[in-house]
């Protein structure tokens, strides 16, 4: 990993991370907001202290633990990633009301379009943000956005002390079967 300097993650904050998406995903991740540290390289999760990719392998998505440079091959697995707020910045706290609220309608058309099976948004607090949903919890949603249906993961963030990564890596193995069984949204919710 390229080490960077103070002035050189504080300078990542004007750069844009492209997202790693395609049509028809199985699974999109949806990150909180790109880090100095992602913003800085251009590979989502690339901070040392995020158990994103572990949790990713060990939770069956993944044939091995990928690194962030690597992150190009999720596209094969049917899986992609973007994020609730597109601005970089140092901690998620950093973000206003406002922010996440454009985030999450943004998000929403950004997901009618692409159409993957499923949204799985990563941090519960960013999901009740940027949906106003101060009830949802990690787990299956209610909400659906046109055919795909909707899971809060919880956050993979080194900070994120209330889950370990075996227990994350638990919840997402739950997403990834979820991913390969059955239609993304009931017939019932289809109209059919």
């Amino acid at each position: 990993m390229t080490r960077f300097t103070p002035a050189q993650l504080e300078a990542a904050r004007d750069r844009l991370v492209p997202d790693l998406v395609a049509d028809g995903l199985r699974v999109l991740f949806c990150g909180i907001n790109p880090g100095l540290m992602t913003a800085a390289t251009g590979y989502h999760f690339a901070r040392p202290g995020n158990r994103f990719w572990p949790v990713l392998h060990r939770s069956g998505f993944t044939p091995r633990l990928l690194k962030p440079a690597e992150q190009g091959e999720l596209l094969s697995y049917g899986l992609g990633i973007t994020n609730v707020v597109a601005r970089a910045s140092a901690r998620a706290d950093e973000l206003t009301r406002e922010e996440y609220q454009e985030g999450g309608r943004l998000l929403a058309l950004k997901v009618a379009r692409l159409r993957p099976r499923w949204l799985a948004v990563v941090g519960v607090t960013a999901y009740r943000a940027a949906f106003d949903d101060r009830k949802a919890q990690v787990g299956p949603q209610e909400r659906v956005i046109g055919d795909t249906r909707v899971w809060v993961l919880p956050n993979p963030s080194g900070l994120n002390a209330h889950w370990t990564t075996e227990t994350m890596a638990q919840e997402f193995a739950r997403l990834r079967v979820a991913a390969e069984d059955g239609p993304a949204v009931p017939a019932a919710r289809r109209g059919e």
